[in-house]
């Protein structure tokens, strides 16, 4: 067994046990009868237990009283609401240059080009032009759709996560980090982008291409068949 095989395993723990979790998480609202919920919470305390065993196999820890416990003092009769994964925005910017802008982490201290939380009041491609922004001093336009990916499938988060990813032109501003959410900025060329750089080798190429001009299709993952090992082949 090749050494990917355990981590894709443990990457599928976790998005089955997210996936139970959002179920449990998403059913009392759909119901007032005790019964029900209390079958929900123990949905979620097993999903808790799956994600702790792979986080510990992660060598990531998880409180699993907490993690119930919060979902507990969430859940209220007449809540409404579906569970949906969180949606990240991620901004690659050019200059005329050809250069790349990235922003370090002041927690991790990897590289990565602006990204934040989608706001309520915005749209996507607003809220990329305010995270960078804020987080950089440079104005910038978008110009096209890049991706759209599941953050959970590709690796880059433990828990549901959709990345919208777009290519942005600069325009204007001047660098400069935001103090609490960068420990640096820059211009980086495709030939020298810092060591700590995360995940550029499947960013890279189709961010360059952008800045060079490239009119891009916009990259999604195909779908699974089957999505879950359990469906059964359709005919």
């Amino acid at each position: 067994m090749s050494d990917a095989a355990p981590l894709d395993f443990t990457r599928d723990l976790v998005r089955w046990s997210e996936a139970l979790a959002a179920f449990a998480w998403t059913g009392p609202a759909s119901t007032e009868s005790l019964y029900e919920r209390e079958r929900f919470e123990e949905v979620l305390h097993v999903a808790a237990d799956i994600k702790a065993a792979a986080d510990e196999a992660l060598e990531v820890r998880r409180e699993q009283d907490h993690f119930v416990q919060e979902w507990l003092d969430s859940v209220g009769e007449g809540v409404p609401g579906y569970v949906t994964p969180k949606v990240a925005i991620g901004a690659i910017v050019g200059n005329e240059a050809g250069e790349v802008l990235l922003v370090k982490r002041p927690d991790s201290g990897i590289w990565l080009y602006p990204t934040g939380w989608a706001d309520v009041g915005y749209s996507p491609a607003e809220v990329a032009v305010k995270e960078v922004l804020e987080e950089t001093g440079i104005v910038c336009e978008p110009v096209q759709l890049i991706s759209v990916v599941d953050g959970q499938r590709m690796g880059f988060t433990r828990f549901g996560m959709y990345m919208i990813l777009f290519h942005c032109r600069a325009v204007g501003g001047a660098l400069e980090g935001h103090p609490l959410e960068t420990a640096g900025v820059g211009w980086f060329g495709r030939d020298d982008l810092p060591l700590a750089t995360a995940g550029a080798s499947w960013w890279g190429p189709m961010a360059f291409a952008a800045i060079d001009g490239t009119q891009l299709h916009a990259q999604f993952e195909p779908v699974r068949a089957p999505v879950w090992r359990g469906d059964a082949p359709s005919d």
